[in-house]
């Protein structure tokens, strides 16, 4: 019998953690014990209280990697043992968007860990079709980021980034970091990144980077914008924060036709910015969610960017607390913080 610790989110700025056992898997599933488990920015948000979706108490959790303990009857094409890592988001299957293979667009979508199976924990039982695994050279480390990677992936795709297009990435988070490691990948000409935390911005040039911009600085993004594009505005922009005022920035520093993502949760997802700009220019605005079909490139993007750089600080899993309070705490210089049964 396996007993597995879930980390939970009680209320704000609170955690504890509950004992489950792990039932046998049913025919479609596996059980994972989990090697390394990421802390997301809705995490955070959520250990903040201030998710826009996601009520309180929640387990947390959901970018992870280990090892298969256990598989269902039916799963032939895994093994016990295997080093692997796993698509949280659960679809339907049957409504309109599943059966067209847009099941990031299901109407029921959700996360494995709200239904309270969170990856902050020693085993986590998923479906087998949600399961990949890991390069043999891939670290734990590694395929516990494969997930985020899946988000800048999806994000990337759904801009469309070109051969010589102009982007800007605002904000170098994770997700930030490695939508603009993969905007250079796709040939984007000027990559300039902004962002509060000079660390950050440091590990955004070695990513790629082309340009970085510190508005606590004394930096002018307006102005690094115009002198990279000759004052026409960048083609693409992700909005990778979740505030008002970068998603104005997203917009505003578009040129004529620019397309503008936003990827960010919104903790106060209610904002005002002035519409004409957006009908004078003909701008478009976008957002992006998740993934769909995107954890294949994310494996092998995931391996050739290094993703396992990001990876700032580890704690043991019973230090969840201490790890989310790091992540939070722009002086400790995290980007991504992992946790480790």
């Amino acid at each position: 019998m396996m007993i597995s610790r879930v980390g939970q989110v009680i209320s704000e700025g609170k955690v504890a953690f509950f004992e489950r056992e792990v039932a046998a898997p049913k025919k479609d599933e596996v059980i994972i014990r989990i090697k390394a488990s990421a802390l997301c920015g809705s995490d955070l948000h959520t250990y903040k209280a201030a998710h826009p979706t996601v009520p309180l108490p929640a387990t947390i959790g959901h970018e992870f990697s280990g090892d298969i303990a256990a598989l269902g009857s039916t799963v032939h094409h895994l093994s016990i043992g295997q080093r692997v890592t796993a698509e949280p988001c659960e679809a339907c299957g049957v409504c309109e968007a599943c059966l067209k293979g847009e099941y990031g667009s299901c109407d029921k979508l959700s996360f494995i860990y709200r239904r309270g199976d969170g990856a902050m924990a020693d085993y986590i039982t998923v479906k087998a079709a949600s399961v990949f695994p890991l390069p043999g050279h891939m670290s734990y480390e590694a395929g516990a980021l494969v997930e985020p990677t899946a988000v800048a992936v999806h994000a990337v795709r759904r801009a469309d980034v070109r051969l010589g297009e102009n982007v800007l990435v605002i904000g170098a988070g994770a997700i930030g970091l490695i939508t603009a490691a993969l905007c250079k990948r796709m040939g984007a000409h000027e990559v300039i990144v902004t962002d509060m935390d000079p660390f950050r911005l440091e590990m955004a040039k070695i990513l790629g980077a082309t340009r970085t911009v510190d508005p606590g600085n004394g930096e002018d993004l307006s102005e690094t914008v115009r002198l990279a594009t000759g004052g026409r505005g960048v083609d693409k922009s992700f909005e990778c924060v979740g505030r008002e005022s970068t998603f104005v920035q997203a917009v505003t520093s578009l040129r004529k036709q620019g397309l503008a993502t936003v990827v960010g949760i919104f903790e106060k997802p209610q904002i005002t910015f002035c519409v004409m700009p957006l009908i004078n220019n003909e701008l478009r605005i976008q957002g992006s969610q998740g993934y769909c079909w995107d954890f294949p490139t994310a494996l092998q993007m995931a391996a050739e960017i290094g993703v396992e750089r990001l990876a700032t600080h580890f704690f043991d899993l019973e230090d969840l607390k201490s790890a989310l309070d790091t992540a939070l705490d722009r002086s400790s210089r995290s980007i991504k913080v992992l946790l480790k049964p």
